[in-house]
């Protein structure tokens, strides 16, 4: 697996998010993805890279469930 890139990212079901960086789970060692929506309150978020990372199926199209479109604006 490559290394997830902070950036802006779109979820399978259209809303925009922006990837913070990986976190180390404390107890388990496992990895998480910080993350925030870009609507809304933009509380932080964790999930298991895994799952952030994993293709899901949608009206018969397998897609990734958050796909990378590029870095946030203030990144160069």
């Amino acid at each position: 697996m490559s290394e997830l890139l902070p950036g802006r990212y779109r979820h399978f079901k259209g809303n925009e998010y922006q990837v913070i960086g990986t976190a180390t789970h404390s107890e388990t060692g496992d990895t998480l993805v910080v993350y925030r929506p870009l609507y809304g309150d933009r509380a932080l978020w964790v999930r298991p890279l895994a799952m952030f990372t994993e293709s899901v199926e949608r009206d018969g199209k397998t897609q990734p469930r958050f796909a990378r479109i590029g870095p946030m604006a203030t990144e160069n």
